[in-house]
């Protein structure tokens, strides 16, 4: 199973990515250099905004560059929309 996901970060911003563990990414995103992502290194703390499931890495791949292309807004729209 994978997973497609927005992260907020510290400025407001949103980050798209996908991975196999949602906890474990987030982890890395907030405290490994190495591991997370270089855009969200000087905006921590991330937190999860927003998750679904894809059942294999192209769909989430897909998936995650479907999310990039979307506006700020278009992105607000769907985080507010899962909760």
């Amino acid at each position: 199973m994978w997973y497609v996901y927005l992260l907020r970060c510290a400025d407001n911003s949103l980050y798209a990515g996908i991975t196999t563990s949602l906890e474990r990414r987030l982890k890395e995103h907030n405290e490994c250099n190495k591991k997370g992502a270089k855009y969200t290194r000087c905006r921590r703390p991330v937190t999860l905004a927003y998750s679904e499931t894809q059942l294999d890495r192209q769909q989430a791949s897909r998936r995650e560059y479907q999310l990039k292309q979307l506006t700020k807004a278009k992105k607000e729209q769907i985080v507010s929309m899962s909760k």
